[in-house]
């Protein structure tokens, strides 16, 4: 798995601040590729553990885990989607990106990894 590669599918979308590989247990960036602004260390945090609480409410609800999390906020989107390895791919992106387009390349990338 070159995660280099997956990682350059995410990031020529228009809107894309970054794109991370992020280790599901700990939290912990495992390859990036971020503009200058946006911190990793804290992206990386989140996204596992909003991936840990989502998980765990979908099967309290008899459901299965989710392919995709999408997070949006005034100031911008997070997506993520589980890798079988234990690993999440993440794009973070302002607010005038095409989600559709990055979900789907999000969507993809995991796929590859897997």
């Amino acid at each position: 798995m070159n995660l280099a590669a997956l990682l350059a599918e995410l990031t020529p979308v228009h809107g894309v601040r970054g794109a991370l590989i992020v280790s599901r247990e700990d939290g912990l960036v495992v390859a990036d590729a971020l503009m200058e602004d946006v911190d990793g260390k804290a992206v990386a945090a989140l996204t596992a553990s909003l991936a840990d609480r989502m998980a765990g409410v979908t099967r309290a609800l008899g459901q299965p885990e989710p392919v995709v999390w999408q997070l949006e906020g005034s100031e911008g989107v997070l997506l993520a989607a589980p890798v079988a390895a234990g690993l999440l791919v993440v794009a973070v992106a302002s607010p005038e990106v095409n989600v559709g387009e990055l979900r789907l390349r999000v969507l993809r990338a995991a796929e590859r990894a897997a």
